[in-house]
Order: C-alpha cells, then structure tokens, then sequence
C-alpha cells in the first residue's frame, strides 16, 4: 500500500480516522431488523422476527443475521439480487449494532458492491479476506487495493486478531444472504 510520504504514526492515525468517519455516517444502514437484546414487553416468547420484502419486483431477497460472541456485535444483511444472469445486487441494506470496526466495514461493503454483479462481490469478498489475513502487511497486488478503495484502511485492522471478526462479520452476512438468494431463485 502506497504510505503517501507520511510515517506509520500517521497513517495509522488516518486510517482510524476513515473508519470513524465511516461508523459515524454508515452507508446502508436501515432499521428493519428485531432488536433481539430486548425481551417482549407483553411476557411472550415472541421472537420478534422482522422480514423485508423486495422492493424491486424482478428480485429474490435474502437476508442473514450474524452475531460476533467474542464482542457482541450483531448485524442482519439484507439483499436483493436480480432474477435475471448476470446476477447483480439491486439492494444491499443492513441493521445491527456493533463497535466502529464493523460498522465500518459494513457502510465500506455496501460502497463496494451494490450494484455489482455477484461474482464481482464474491471477488471483492475474496480480497477483503486476503487482507484481513495479512497481518497488517497489506496487500501485494495494486489492482486489489484498487478495487478495496477506501476499505484498504482495513490493513491496520488487520494486526489484531481480536477486531478482524469484528471487520469480517458484515461480509459473512453479504455471503451468506447472497447464498440464500440465489438458492431461492432456482
């Protein structure tokens, strides 16, 4: 990754930056999902599951929730994918709460791919993973880094095992939705 002429103190202090800046005005971000920390008020056993329907009539929806037990984080993703090949995202939300990693991993996600094809998901998906494997070395391909754009901030996550899960839960959401969907489409 390019360091634009400035010391790993500062680079670092940029990155959290954009993270922050990215937790703090989510992209994507809707509330459709059952706020399942709280208990029903009525006593019930309620599991107070929400669904969204598609919005888009040429779609097949899917939708999957994931939950971080190491933090707490918790997210539900979901997406709408074209009927027709190739298939593309036509809507990719989510809800959740979760600690400034996640959140802004999952606002980068939806910047990435709505609006892509799966397969070009499923790339970006790969790479993602390739950096938060790294170590915080990065990434060795430029078209890769290209590709991330701002998500590339992710690399300083990437030393602390802790927060990579943290980083990766809305992308498991993304694979997993998207699974669902075209699962339901055949």
């Amino acid at each position: 990754m390019s360091d634009f002429g400035m010391s790993g103190d500062d680079l670092e202090q940029m990155y959290q930056e954009v993270i922050l800046d990215a937790s703090k005005h989510p992209h994507g971000k809707e509330h459709f999902a059952a706020d399942v920390t709280k208990e029903p008020s009525d006593g019930t056993n309620d599991t107070g599951e929400t669904t969204v329907r598609a919005s888009h009539e040429y779609c097949t929806p899917g939708e999957s929730h994931q939950f971080n037990p190491t933090c707490g984080d918790q997210v539900t993703v979901h997406v709408e994918v074209s009927e027709s090949e190739p298939h593309k995202i036509e809507r990719l939300v989510w809800d959740g709460s979760g600690c400034s990693i996640s959140t802004a991993s999952l606002s980068m996600m939806v910047d990435l791919v709505d609006g892509k094809t799966v397969d070009e998901a499923m790339r970006l998906e790969g790479v993602f993973q390739k950096l938060m494997k790294s170590r915080g070395a990065g990434l060795d391909n430029d078209a890769d880094e290209e590709a991330l754009g701002d998500a590339v901030v992710f690399q300083g996550v990437s030393k602390y095992p802790m927060r990579i899960k943290c980083a990766l839960l809305g992308w498991a959401g993304l694979k997993d939705s998207l699974a669902k969907a075209l699962a339901a489409d055949k």
